[in-house]
């Protein structure tokens, strides 16, 4: 009777629509590691036409957080999801906001790799190829968590940030130093400084992302310290000879 497969094709609907919102936060997750890989490598290559076209592939990103909200707000509207579902969709609603910032500081970092293109190269870029490579896996290892439910996976990747710190707080007193030595590297240094800097963040929204997805699945928070590295704010660089 029409009456007894109502529910069944109610829920089979809803399983449709969850499905589908994995399916959009997962695509836009994989958007945004592309960017952070194309702004590294168009850095580390001196491409400017790699690092633009990272800059107007942005507004991808921009408008995925749009149709993934706005997608949310129809789901919490129409079928007054309850514990975990509704974990879930505000999860997926959060992190594509900070999928977006990830967007922004991958655009960030190719518009300064742009500019470095066009003054001398300094120092090595072995630092930010690293970091690149580890937030690239985390964010992809949080995406993976989100898709399959795996709490233990988001609570990996949140403990995984710490090295990322650590090779930029190497960059950052190495760039330091190239500055005092010669004033002449200020303009590149700086760049550069900004880009590690945007780096580390990727690395802070990621550890983000892991948090709601422990949440969404455990219905309970990480601790509220995780594991992080950063003493930039700390560091003492002496000049030369001292």
């Amino acid at each position: 009777m029409p009456t007894e497969t109502l529910p069944e094709h109610i829920v089979k609907s809803y399983d449709e629509d969850l499905r589908h919102l994995r399916d959009m936060t997962a695509r836009m997750g994989g958007l945004a590691e592309r960017q952070v890989a194309d702004a590294t490598r168009a850095l580390v290559r001196r491409d400017t036409e790699l690092a633009t076209e990272v800059v107007q592939r942005d507004a991808q990103i921009d408008a995925l957080e749009r149709e993934i909200e706005s997608f949310c707000v129809r789901l919490i509207a129409l079928r007054q999801p309850m514990a975990q579902d509704l974990r879930v969709i505000i999860a997926a609603m959060k992190a594509s906001n900070d999928l977006e910032r990830i967007g922004d500081y991958a655009r960030n970092a190719a518009k300064r790799a742009i500019v470095l293109a066009s003054l001398p190269a300094i120092g090595s870029l072995a630092g930010f190829e690293r970091m690149a490579q580890l937030v690239q896996e985390n964010l992809k290892a949080a995406m993976d968590a989100f898709v399959t439910d795996d709490a233990e996976a988001a609570r990996a990747v949140w403990e995984a940030d710490e090295p990322v710190d650590a090779i930029y707080n190497g960059i950052f007193r190495e760039l330091l130093t190239f500055m005092m030595e010669d004033p002449r590297n200020i303009t590149a240094a700086t760049h550069m400084l900004f880009i590690a800097k945007n780096l580390e963040r990727i690395g802070d929204h990621t550890t983000n992302i892991a948090e709601r997805i422990y949440y969404a699945v455990r219905g309970d928070t990480l601790p509220e310290e995780r594991p992080k590295a950063d003493q930039s704010a700390y560091a003492v660089v002496r000049p030369a000879g001292e």
